[in-house]
């Protein structure tokens, strides 16, 4: 423990003794939806929480509120570099400390058990060891910026199905060599000053009230010092909860502490010594972040400003995987010549998709499109685009042409504020605009103008709980009321618009629209919320005609690239996915387009993976997952060759969902076994014998590599290997482990380090990797202990799983 660690310490014990049980039970429990209350008598001030991860939301989820999208966890994960992930944190830390926030609720590590997953963009990979890395460098980015982590979901939270109230049924072994693993290592390397509960139960006790796991291998185990704080209303029980080992449970100010607490403790239910030492927890917490008076913060200067928006493009860029570059003509595909003229097809390629659905998304400022950076980026008259077929016919958040405003007015009519709305979304949780309080809220208006950018019947729409009223040039649409159809706190953030009918509009000419509605407001509900959209759909188009012109255009060009895209109706928070299939008729769009153009470039624009039945038919394929707010620009790079793809898969690509290994995501009756155990990703792949589209670890660059020799000394792997392409690029070197004849039941092989290389022409680099001993070993559940299985090991260099280039040999004792 450092000096200044000392001193905080003595701080935080002075504080605390200076507190009564009822001021300390209300510091363990949220004062409204995102912050701790202050005490000035202690000198604390309020601690402030906000959502992340791949930006900063702040106090209030709204579009006026503006925030840096970075590229999703699982693009951050394929760029297989933790120092990125590093800068990636420091410039959250800019933003939250820009917004006021002094934790941010970051990073997800739970794996992709199931590529069914609906959260499965928000995680960084189906390997532990990979998502331990990752995860390591952005906590501490994010702190050496001196702003918190809460890493979560602690634990085995890997599917949205029933996750309130899920039994997942994880054996011992299975719960320390992959879940529990990416929270060690973070633990252990990156110190992160919070770690969140999760909503489900693992082995029949709900995690927010898990001693074994959280006092027992988190604290006693793992040394943890830091918080534990609820998932938003995971926190069920006062005495289950603070014995249990969680710290705060959120939102407030309704919940399990605060009264409940005095009450358990008075009554003898609860020692005082067990709140205390959660409070100390806290105020230790506060701190760090430079909240509590006398107590010098962790960080006293903050680092140098980032240019958030030049990493935003460059993150996308490095995690772009190119998993297919085929030869035409006397070149590949890809990068693509400046000269050629391009044909730019897909919905999504004009209206991006930079984030996934739920808790991650944030509102930027601007955002690049792939058209935008390609019309940007090629010389005039180069580029043509066609829609050619649409993923949904759902409507999103009014946004392109419309100008906003949003007004809140009280049950008298009064007007209690008006704000710039930059598109048709509210989403108030917790915290109200300036001068509203949500009890005096009755009616929200969003009105405004409306101009067009094409001619037809435009389709209007409204999401949220209530009554409304939405008037569009002059036409009433609907004027009633919409109800809640499940008992799903969350079904109105995570549920899908309701068309309200169509207007016909003329392109360019602007029409007057206006929506009121008074929320539905529930006395007993733990968050106080308003959410509600004005959506809205461009006009309809006959879907043969659509496919037609794209073909047409495709056919007119040297290169097609056809973008295809998930939508939050499939991949988003609070829902699992039935299906790996692209929506709508995009797979027949591909395959339309390529049988007119040999050199179609495809962008697959999801967060995770999906079945590509025409993977064979396409010159190229370029996976750019949600890729932030400058994704667009990133793909011109990319697709120009000025940038080369960095991205390596993360997680493994199936030809199908029936080849998957491992696809059970509903529970039983509540229970939901991991019968796989140890066995999932290209573990599971590989045991069955099945071969993916896309292993792990797979991608490709614009150069080529030669992997010469390997060494091991000690700890350290060297891999010698030299570029034999015709300019710069980069490799990923993955080093692997496989047991040559064992002992345990056992993956055939695991990934045990890796690290990046760059390289000119012909030049030859050594790549260092160290091996930690953790790699040899297995958890004894008999023991209760880690064990090294003795044997001879394989140590595998290579590109990707199953791409392993060279190998040495290891024994232990």
């Amino acid at each position: 423990m450092s000096q200044a660690d000392v001193v905080r310490e003595e701080a935080v014990t002075a504080a605390l003794g200076k507190l009564d049980l009822p001021t300390k039970a209300r510091l363990l429990m949220g004062q409204d939806m995102w912050s701790l209350p202050a005490l000035p008598e202690i000198g604390l001030r309020s601690l402030v929480m906000s959502d992340g991860p791949i930006g900063v939301r702040g106090v209030r989820f709204s579009a006026d509120d503006p925030s840096i999208a970075l590229p999703s966890p699982t693009a951050l994960a394929a760029t297989w570099d933790p120092e990125l992930a590093r800068r990636a944190g420091l410039l959250l830390a800019q933003e939250a400390r820009r917004k006021g926030v002094q934790v941010l609720l970051a990073p997800t590590v739970n794996l992709h058990r199931s590529p069914l997953g609906g959260r499965h963009f928000e995680a960084y990979s189906e390997d532990p060891y990979l998502t331990g890395r990752i995860g390591t460098g952005y906590v501490r980015g994010v702190q050496d910026g001196g702003v918190g982590t809460t890493v979560k979901h602690f634990v085995a939270n890997d599917a949205e199905t029933e996750r309130f109230t899920v039994n997942n049924v994880v054996s011992p072994r299975a719960l320390r060599e992959l879940y529990l693993a990416p929270f060690e290592a973070i633990v252990r390397e990156a110190g992160p000053w919070g770690i969140m509960a999760a909503y489900n139960q693992v082995n029949g006790t709900t995690m927010t009230e898990h001693a074994a796991l959280l006092n027992g291998v988190l604290r006693d185990e793992w040394g943890y010092d830091g918080v534990v704080v609820s998932d938003w209303i995971a926190a069920r029980s006062t005495v289950g909860a603070i014995t249990g080992g969680l710290d705060i449970a959120m939102p407030g100010p309704r919940g399990v502490y605060g009264d409940a607490l005095v009450a358990a403790v008075r009554n003898g239910e609860v020692e005082e010594s067990v709140v205390d030492a959660a409070v100390r927890r806290v105020l230790r917490l506060a701190a760090r972040v430079g909240l509590l008076d006398g107590a010098e913060p962790a960080v006293t200067t903050p680092p140098a400003n980032i240019d958030g928006i030049a990493l935003a493009r460059e993150i996308a860029g490095r995690s772009f995987v190119l998993v297919r570059n085929a030869a035409v003509a006397d070149r590949t595909a890809l990068p693509i010549d400046a000269a050629d003229k391009v044909a730019l097809i897909g919905l999504a390629a004009r209206d991006a998709r930079i984030l996934g659905g739920g808790s991650a998304t944030v509102f930027p400022e601007s955002v690049v499109s792939p058209l935008d950076g390609l019309t940007a980026a090629l010389p005039e008259d180069a580029l043509t685009f066609a829609v050619g077929a649409t993923p949904s016919d759902a409507l999103g958040a009014a946004d392109q042409g419309f100008e906003l405003q949003v007004r809140v007015l009280d049950a008298d009519g009064e007007v209690l504020g008006i704000s710039s709305l930059p598109n048709g979304m509210v989403e108030w949780i917790g915290e109200m605009p300036d001068g509203i309080s949500y009890d005096a809220l009755h009616t929200v208006e969003i009105h405004g103008t409306f101009t067009p950018r094409e001619s037809g019947a435009h389709v209007f729409g409204t999401k949220g709980f209530g009554e409304f009223r939405l008037v569009v040039a002059d036409t009433v649409l609907f004027d009633g009321s919409e109800t809640p159809s499940g008992a799903d706190l969350f079904e109105a953030f995570f549920g899908t618009p309701v068309e309200r009918g169509t207007v016909e509009l003329t392109a360019g000419q602007p029409v007057e629209v206006r929506m009121t509605h008074s929320p539905m407001k529930f006395a007993d509900a733990p968050i106080q919320a308003v959410n509600v959209t004005l959506a809205h759909g461009d006009p309809r188009r006959d879907p043969d005609e659509l496919i037609a012109e794209a073909v047409e255009a495709a056919r007119a060009a040297d290169v097609a690239v056809v973008v295809v895209a998930t939508t939050e109706q499939v991949e988003s928070e609070g829902f699992d996915r039935k299906t790996l299939k692209l929506p709508g008729r995009q797979d027949e769009l591909v395959s339309r387009v390529a049988a007119v153009n040999p050199n179609t470039v495809v962008v697959v624009n999801a967060g995770s993976p999906v079945e590509l039945p025409w993977r064979e038919e396409v010159a190229a394929i370029l996976l750019s997952w949600f890729p932030g707010q400058q994704g667009g620009a990133a793909l011109a790079d990319v697709l120009l060759g000025h940038t080369e793809p960095g991205g390596r898969l993360p997680t493994t690509w199936p030809i199908a969902l029936a080849d998957c290994p491992v696809t059970e995501v509903v529970p039983t009756d509540g229970e939901l076994v991991y019968r796989e155990d140890v066995f999932i990703g290209y573990r599971a792949w590989e045991r069955a014998g099945t071969t993916p589209a896309y292993p792990f670890g797979h991608g490709s660059g614009y150069t080529t590599w030669d992997y010469e020799s390997i060494e091991r000394d000690a700890t350290t792997v060297t891999v010698q290997l030299r570029n034999t392409g015709a300019r710069r690029g980069a490799e990923v070197v993955q080093i692997y482990i496989a047991p040559v004849a064992d002992s345990a039941i056992r993956p055939s092989r695991w990934l045990a380090g890796f690290t990046r290389v760059e390289a000119d022409p012909g030049e030859q680099v050594a790549a260092r990797i160290r091996i930690p001993q953790r790699a040899f070993e297995i958890w004894d559940e008999e023991r209760n202990t880690w064990r090294s299985v003795p044997g001879t090991y394989e140590i595998q260099a290579g590109h990707s799983s199953a791409d392993r280039r060279l190998a040495t040999r290891y024994e232990t004792k």
